[in-house]
């Protein structure tokens, strides 16, 4: 580990001020919590900024989900002013303001040089482990990460003040990385993520000069934290712009990183039917998020890794393993290998193997094991995977059509039933076609375990 200084390059900053009546940002469309801090802050006589995000979708005319706010206060000062106020973060040093539900995030001016006390460290690659270093406004705009995240809203005088370009790079609808770009992604790995997730979000074109690199230096990835990059996933496919996402993930090299065997599945399926299934669950998750219907991460774990699942699964199945175990075994494997990447914590694990291991039971009609599934708890999740299944298989149009019927009016559904399905067999399923996942009937919730033998009882003596 080092305590120094990037040694990338830093632009010159130039100040331009953009007045109000030219940008036609309105106070009316900001937090008034946000208002109240900016106001306080100025009162007390530091400088107070909206900055960030919050600016960068005002101008383009959106509402912003956060507002944060850069002051030239240090984070003790912060706290001082406001009691509703406590200090987080040891990378970076922030002060959150709480108002109720709502979080107003302030940050102190940050400067690009060491210090006499050196808080500033990175590790032998140019990764930045901790960041306090205070500055001035002008070193702050220099230090962030795209020209569009480094606009300042200054209360005072309702300017926007811009000092990398930001203003003109919105304008054209640009995404452009401030500073030297192959430094810059060394100094945080994320920041990939973070050009692809901009660019779906905000429909902008990524410069050439800020995608080039990226591709090569992808696996650079693998070193940022699981926790992190879990947070980061659910920020790329859980507000709305999951396919854009997932394409710009394909476009820029960084989906072997993130997700290493669904890319490799994806890959090997020739047909394209995986990708066309997941591209519709992931375009399913965004019209959800459009409506303000939640979306659970485990059903888009469950989505993401189902490539990776098949293929582990037709993999063990080459090898002999029994079908109900190689169904256990695919996807604690595939689950085992994805947490070595992203942290997904157990509470969506578990039920995105529910639904997985639930698919072999829509074949089942028998009277009981229909009423059983009805009344699992993952049924809704597991069901409106198998819709999703279409996509890559028409075969699995009668199971559809059935468990419809059968949510609405199960005796009738039963009472329509084959001869054949009455039975309990299912249909035979197309285990040499790339799209379809060999699947054999199941019991119950144990996916396959051997039934318990009845106990015969003794007789009794006479």
């Amino acid at each position: 580990m080092t305590d120094t200084s990037t040694d990338s390059p830093q632009p010159v900053p130039q100040l331009r001020v953009i007045p109000r009546d030219v940008h036609g940002v309105s106070r009316k469309q900001m937090s008034p919590n946000a208002l109240r801090v900016l106001y306080r802050l100025r009162e007390a006589g530091y400088g107070a900024y909206l900055v960030g995000g919050a600016v960068r979708d005002l101008l383009l005319g959106g509402q912003p989900k956060d507002f944060d706010v850069a002051t030239d206060a240090t984070p003790e000062q912060i706290k001082a002013l406001f009691r509703n106020c406590r200090l987080i973060g040891r990378r970076f040093r922030l002060a959150h303001v709480i108002f109720g539900r709502e979080i107003i995030e302030v940050a102190t001016f940050r400067a690009n040089g060491g210090d006499d006390e050196g808080d500033r460290q990175t590790d032998d690659s140019g990764r930045l482990l901790r960041d306090n270093v205070y500055g001035t406004i002008e070193e702050d705009a220099v230090r962030r990460d795209f020209t569009a995240n480094a606009l300042f809203y200054a209360i005072e005088d309702f300017s926007v003040r811009d000092y990398v370009g930001g203003y003109e790079d919105i304008q054209a609808r640009v995404l452009r990385l401030i500073g030297e770009p192959e430094a810059r992604y060394r100094e945080d790995p994320v920041r990939m993520l973070r050009a692809a997730r901009l660019a779906a979000k905000l429909g902008f074109s990524i410069d050439p000069a800020t995608a080039a690199p990226i591709p090569r230096m992808a696996p650079l990835l693998a070193e940022a934290s699981p926790a992190r990059l879990f947070e980061e996933t659910l920020k790329l496919f859980l507000t709305g712009h999951a396919v854009a996402s997932f394409e710009q993930l394909e476009r820029l090299g960084l989906l072997p990183v993130l997700l290493p065997e669904t890319a490799q599945a994806l890959a090997a399926n020739s047909s394209g039917a995986l990708r066309r299934m997941l591209l519709e669950g992931l375009g399913n998750t965004d019209h959800r998020v459009a409506n303000g219907d939640p979306v659970s991460p485990a059903f888009l774990y469950a989505v993401l890794l189902w490539p990776a699942y098949c293929r582990t699964l037709a993999q063990l199945q080459a090898q002999g393993v029994q079908l109900a175990e190689a169904q256990r075994r695919a996807a604690d494997r595939v689950t085992l290998h994805q947490l070595e990447r992203t942290a997904i914590p157990r509470r969506f694990t578990v039920p995105m193997q529910e639904i997985w291991l639930l698919q072999p039971r829509f074949s089942l009609r028998q009277r009981k094991r229909v009423f059983r599934l009805l009344a699992h708890p993952r049924f809704r999740a597991a069901f409106d995977f198998l819709e999703l299944r279409q996509v890559a298989s028409d075969s699995h149009a009668d199971d559809v059509a059935f468990w419809r019927q059968a949510q609405q009016h199960p005796v009738a559904a039963l009472e329509g039933v084959s001869a054949r399905a009455g039975t309990g067999d299912a249909a035979p399923d197309s285990a040499g076609r790339e799209d379809v996942v060999p699947e054999a009937p199941q019991d119950d919730a144990s996916a396959g375990a051997p039934r318990r033998r009845r106990r015969r009882r003794k007789p009794k003596a006479t």
